[in-house]
């Protein structure tokens, strides 16, 4: 059986930097091993060169280390899987929305982004053998678009209590960009104490958009936004839970051939995502789900359909 280790263990922490780091939400030696230097120098006051010594020496307490494709096999066993409501999409994604990856769903209005976010939130709370992972979910709305009485219905058609099911969701919304960012340091403190396994971000991109218009303003929204996702790309990791974020699509009316609209967000938006998932609408209520960037998934595409019930395989009845 592994050891446990704390904190107090690492060489050169001593009990003021703990204080320090685990009011910043740093909480444990594999959150510390992956905080990067200029991080810890900011939140705990020390030297960049003590924050260097500091990060190796958890890092040698853990054994982090070049190691086999074998045991990176073995290590992916931890990871978990969140059904989406629909075996077509679940396959597409080869068991549903994974832990330790950051997922992302790119669409236009109305595409199912939000209504996907709804459901996933509700479908983390089923145990293991239906397709959840036992947890919580915590929510942040850029938007203002989430809907408890949507969490309601589709907790209803999934046999579950809405009221534990709500009490269940940790929400909270987000008012522009700096908000966001915090709201996500806190996320550290609330993931570790509340069984969260899925955190949610609709949308990622929106008060970064709005706040840094313009070519000038480029560099530090990217700067900014790409912080942001390796902070959450972080939780997702070192919690082994799900992080599911929306993206807005953007037109190039200077494109002749091909499609004119493309993900927001530029290189590092995609490249801070382990999944990208585009969205598009169908007939009816039907969308339809295409992988354009994924490690291991083949680019394909299927069919599901959004009903009053939540997401649900195209084939079924509404």
């Amino acid at each position: 059986m592994a050891v446990k280790h704390e904190l107090e263990d690492v060489d050169g922490v001593g009990p003021a930097t703990v204080e320090k780091l685990r009011a910043a939400g740093i909480t444990s030696v594999e959150a510390l091993a992956v905080t990067p230097p200029r991080t810890l120098v900011e939140i705990a006051d020390i030297t960049e060169e003590k924050a260097s010594t500091i990060t190796q020496s958890a890092r040698a307490l853990l054994n982090i280390k070049f190691t086999t494709a074998r045991d990176v096999l073995t290590k992916r066993g931890n990871i978990g899987f969140i059904t989406t409501g629909s075996k077509a999409m679940d396959n597409l994604l080869g068991k549903g929305f994974e832990t330790q990856a950051i997922t992302e769903l790119i669409g236009e209005f109305g595409s199912g982004k939000t209504q996907i976010c709804h459901q996933t939130c509700v479908t983390v709370q089923l145990p293991v053998e239906r397709g959840g992972l036992a947890g919580r979910a915590l929510f942040i709305d850029t938007e203002g678009t989430f809907r408890p009485e949507r969490v309601v219905s589709v907790a209803n058609n999934l046999g579950l209590n809405p009221d534990e099911v709500l009490n269940n969701i940790i929400y909270a919304r987000a008012y522009n960009s700096d908000h966001q960012v915090l709201l996500a340091e806190e996320a550290s403190h609330i993931v570790p104490e509340n069984n969260v396994r899925l955190l949610i971000v609709d949308s990622v991109i929106t008060h970064f958009r709005s706040e840094y218009p313009g070519r000038e303003a480029l560099a530090p929204r990217q700067q900014k936004l790409n912080k942001h996702l390796h902070q959450l790309l972080r939780m997702s990791d070192i919690y082994n839970m799900a992080v599911l974020v929306t993206n807005q699509i953007q037109s190039t009316p200077d494109t002749f051939f091909g499609n004119p609209n493309k993900p927001a967000g530029g290189n590092i938006l995609a490249h801070g995502s382990t999944y990208r998932i585009w969205l598009r609408k169908s007939k009816e209520s039907r969308r339809i789900a295409r992988i354009i960037d994924s490690p291991m998934h083949a680019e394909t595409e299927c069919l599901f359909q959004i009903t009053q019930n939540g997401i649900i395989d195209v084939e079924e009845k509404t």
